[in-house]
């Protein structure tokens, strides 16, 4: 039970994985902004 209380409160490992994935995350959506934008230029 001590164990689990003894956790620092600054785990940089969580914080690497929480900042790759919005990176992951904003890529996704600027990727998506653009093939939208692309995707739209042809109707003529």
């Amino acid at each position: 039970m001590s164990q689990i209380l003894t956790l620092p409160l600054v785990s940089w490992l969580n914080g690497t994985v929480m900042i790759g994935i919005f990176v992951l995350v904003v890529i996704g959506l600027v990727a998506a902004v653009f093939m939208l934008m692309n995707n739209d230029k042809p109707k003529k």
